[in-house]
């Protein structure tokens, strides 16, 4: 055997041509594979001699599984020797194929790209120290008060800040439309939970009233056939609820079930916004400093690994659509974009996710980075008390392909990691937005 190879930036192709010398060998193994699945009298399936396999195999069959011993076994050596990393399964094109003298075929595939990386304990990338102020910590406060408000019922006008229960019929030239219709409904006004002049419409109204509120639909609207669309919604008030907000102070911090005093929940709010906070500007960072190896660094993006995340994207996209009840082409029109435009959007995006698992993977060689079992046991391990009692889930956690999952993930996180390590120290803070003018 013998080779040819022309190799690009992303791909390879080898021209392989195989000799007599190289069937004899691949003609032993064939008849072997084919032996298996033989019935021959007198012999167990698989035990039977070569020379009497020969004789209950079809020729053709013969000759094909020869060419397919020659070529798979051919594959890992060429690569080897190539020394390149194939990162598809090859694809084999038959050229030339003479049974027992000589064949020709060319396999290629795409390949693992060279990576030239910037210098990556020098970027410039800002880190935005995360702030918390007393406002932040009051807005949380007054949201857990929120949530243990408690209702009663009146006898009085609605106003905004109170709970309603209402019953509505929503109508479009006089015909009910989808999704316009409920009872029993609670719905706080001021919200802003439905569409404008819905809420303020139902304020000033008491228990027992019908009334008609005569509405237009936004024009962005995400349903098509309701978009700008004049309609009339049909209303019975049952009931108002005032709601009455608990005070600031320890009563609330023992509602909570955790906390005696309110200073003791304020601090226990102060930690996690800044731990949140924290976390968001860490990943914020992590995602600037990657943006910059990608600008930086020179490599090419596989064609068929972008094309397969832009298939996941666009997968991903079309059922977060549909759960909006919504079709692609309304959403479409929503975002004003063509479906060419949207989809070259997409390929951006896959591109620039490829190159960055393209760079990450280079970093953790640069940085000898490897994950040991027992840290992939025990991320698999928390995954599954996470799944708890969905055993599905849990199952395919068992598989090779979940082990190999989990193992790319640390090593990413650990590369990411590293890399903030490097060049935390010396980011700059993000330039301040200008002023603007007191006109």
């Amino acid at each position: 055997m013998k080779f040819t190879v022309n190799k690009q930036k992303t791909s390879v192709e080898f021209t392989v041509t195989f000799v007599s010398s190289d069937f004899e060998p691949a003609r032993l193994k064939a008849l072997t594979r084919l032996a298996r699945d033989l019935k021959i009298p007198g012999f167990r399936n698989g035990k039977a001699p070569a020379n009497i396999v020969e004789q209950h195999v079809n020729p053709n069959d013969l000759a094909m599984q020869t060419l397919d011993v020659m070529v798979r076994e051919s594959i890992p050596k060429i690569y080897k020797e190539a020394d390149v990393q194939p990162l598809s399964a090859p694809n084999v094109d038959i050229k030339k194929f003479v049974p027992g003298e000589s064949a020709e075929v060319v396999i290629s595939s795409d390949i693992m790209p060279e990576v030239k990386l910037c210098d990556y304990t020098k970027l410039k990338a800002p880190f935005d120290e995360p702030k918390v102020t007393d406002k932040d910590v009051e807005d949380v406060l007054k949201r857990i008060a929120e949530s243990m408000a408690e209702s009663k019922a009146v006898k009085r006008a609605a106003k905004l800040g109170d709970e309603v229960i209402i019953d509505f019929v929503g109508k479009k030239d006089d015909v009910a439309f989808d999704g316009g219709t409920a009872k029993d409904f609670k719905l706080k006004l001021g919200s802003g939970q439905f569409i404008p002049g819905f809420e303020d419409g139902v304020v000033g109204h008491e228990p027992g009233d019908k009334f008609d509120l005569k509405l237009k639909f936004p024009k962005d609207y995400h349903a098509e056939n309701l978009a700008g669309a004049a309609v009339v919604f049909e209303v019975l008030l049952k009931q108002v609820n005032e709601m009455t907000v608990p005070a600031l102070d320890d009563e609330l911090a023992k509602k909570t079930g955790a906390f005696k005093k309110l200073d003791d929940l304020k601090a226990d709010i102060r930690q996690n916004i800044t731990l949140q906070s924290e976390q968001r500007a860490l990943d914020a960072y992590k995602d600037a400093l990657l943006d910059e190896m990608i600008a930086g660094s020179k490599t090419t993006a596989p064609k068929s690994l972008v094309e397969e995340q832009a298939q996941h994207i666009r997968e991903d996209a079309i059922r977060n659509i549909a759960a909006h009840q919504m079709k692609l082409e309304d959403y479409l029109k929503q975002a004003k974009l063509t479906e060419e435009a949207w989809k070259k959007e997409i390929d951006e995006i896959a591109e620039k996710r490829i190159l960055g698992h393209l760079i990450i993977a280079k970093l953790g060689d640069e940085f000898g980075i490897k994950v040991k079992d027992e840290e992939v046991d025990e991320q698999l391990d928390q995954l599954r008390q996470m799944y708890g009692k969905d055993e599905h889930a849990k199952k395919e956690l068992e598989s090779d392909e979940a082990r190999i999952s989990v193992r790319s993930r640390i090593r990413i996180n650990m590369t990411m990691d590293k890399l903030v390590e490097l060049n935390r120290a010396h980011a700059p803070k993000p330039k301040a937005a200008p002023k603007k003018s007191a006109k």
